[in-house]
């Protein structure tokens, strides 16, 4: 049976160094992916993992989930697969006869869902509000997921034959949109010395627990957030709201998000207040999918690194409190 409440407050800065070490074991060289996937945990939001195939999306995904002493399930999502395939079903027992609900894979702490944009937006709407409500409803009956409850999912931006790409509206489910990035070489040549005696995350163990996961996410909501730090960041979330390049600003979710982030990045970083810097790191993986860029201002960047660029010079201009 999952946890129903939070363990007692627990060595956070041990917990999560044990956490880091053990993700960086098979991600050389992506502190910085790490740390964020991190945020993501503490402030109980979930994580969309973009990036050209092979460079380490699914790898990031069960490394955090196989770190985590949490029930896993990995979904391969493909056009075939229905909503049904997520939640289960209710099948008739006959000796019973009654119908007996089968879970399906969704009913699990930590879900991968790989390759997210090759399902059907019908599949995605089930999967993307199980994320947002955490619970679903199966014939008449509410089934709660977790706690805790953390999807990951992957997708290929540049890849666009037989996909359905997501919505922005459903894109706001998600915390925060991850690229992980080639390596740089030295990190990329420790990867081809590795010994190849299967992959390496088959070889991580669980490190944290799902009561100490959820005793961290309790003291994250203790992190200070002074107001005019709060002023601060409702200033960013304004300015992509009247940017004339922006058709679709940042939404009180995103804002909520931010905020959440901030103070786990505190946590993370042995803090028990946020600081400016906080929320400027956070600006883009949290915000950058949740804006959309007006027409009349494409270029020839691509439309997330336009997006990028654009909140980059709206954290420029937008002043910082001292």
């Amino acid at each position: 049976m999952p946890p129903t409440s939070a363990a007692p407050a627990t060595d956070a800065p041990v917990l999560l160094e044990k956490l880091r070490i053990n993700l960086e074991s098979v991600l050389l060289g992506k502190g910085e992916v790490v740390q964020l996937a991190m945020v993501a945990l503490l402030a109980e939001g979930h994580i969309l993992i973009e990036d050209v195939p092979g460079v380490g999306k699914t790898l990031l995904a069960k490394a955090l989930a196989r770190s985590l002493a949490c029930t896993f399930h990995r979904i391969q999502f493909t056009p075939d697969l229905l909503p049904s395939d997520l939640i289960g079903t209710s099948v008739f027992h006959q000796p019973s006869g009654m119908f007996v609900f089968n879970p399906g894979p969704l009913f699990a702490q930590v879900v991968l869902a790989d390759e997210i944009n090759r399902a059907t937006p019908r599949t995605q709407s089930a999967l993307l509000e199980a994320m947002s409500d955490r619970h679903v409803s199966v014939d008449g009956q509410t089934r709660p997921l977790g706690p805790p409850f953390l999807v990951l999912a992957t997708q290929n931006p540049f890849e666009f034959e037989g996909t359905y790409p997501l919505p922005e509206s459903q894109l706001d489910r998600f915390l925060m949109r991850l690229r992980v990035g080639y390596p740089a070489r030295a990190a990329e040549k420790e990867v081809l010395n590795q010994p190849r005696a299967g992959e390496p995350v088959e070889r991580l163990g669980p490190v944290i627990s799902a009561l100490e996961i959820m005793a961290l996410q309790e003291q994250v909501r203790a992190i200070r957030f002074e107001e005019r730090l709060q002023n601060y960041l409702l200033d960013i979330v304004d300015a992509t709201r009247v940017s004339p390049e922006v058709l679709l600003g940042a939404s009180t979710r995103a804002g909520l998000s931010l905020y959440r982030a901030a103070q786990a990045l505190a946590l993370v970083l042995g803090r028990d207040f946020v600081v400016p810097d906080d929320i400027k790191r956070l600006a883009l993986p949290v915000l950058a999918h949740r804006c959309v860029v007006n027409s009349r201002f494409v270029s020839t960047l691509k439309k997330s690194d336009q997006t990028d660029s654009i909140l980059t010079e709206i954290l420029e201009s937008t002043p910082v409190p001292l």
